[in-house]
């Protein structure tokens, strides 16, 4: 007989607002709109990822008459139990994935050298916290 998994469940996490909130106004991460994000914590999720960003695209964005919005999605079973430097490593990496715009779309991971490099624009919201 097969096992049968729990659903994923989500509820909001204000603690993960708070801090992420903070990196934002600690590293001058000017393009972000704080109040058109939102934050989630998930139970009972498979993702190998230790949190999630989610944007809201142009079509759902016209189709429901929203701006553009984010949610910062953090999975409980791997990110609760690490410490406050990789909590906060890990929100700057799900920070980067917005663009300056603030469009609602997400930026890839790009390995290119230069300026639209991915992991020198994660290290350079990382390396201003204290």
């Amino acid at each position: 007989m097969r096992k049968k998994n729990k659903p994923v469940v989500w509820e909001n996490a204000s603690d993960i607002k708070k801090l992420t909130e903070n990196i934002i106004v600690e590293a001058k991460v000017s393009w972000v709109i704080k109040a058109d994000i939102y934050y989630f914590r998930s139970y009972n999720s498979k993702a190998r990822a230790y949190a999630r960003i989610w944007g809201l695209g142009r079509v759902w964005q016209q189709a429901l008459k929203i701006k553009p919005s984010y949610i910062i999605e953090v999975i409980s079973e791997r990110f609760d139990n690490l410490d406050i430097s990789h909590k906060k490593e890990i929100l700057s990496h799900e920070l980067s994935h917005i663009p300056k715009n603030f469009s609602g779309s997400l930026i890839p991971h790009i390995k290119k050298r230069g300026k639209r490099n991915f992991h020198d624009k994660v290290t350079s919201i990382f390396s201003k916290l204290s």
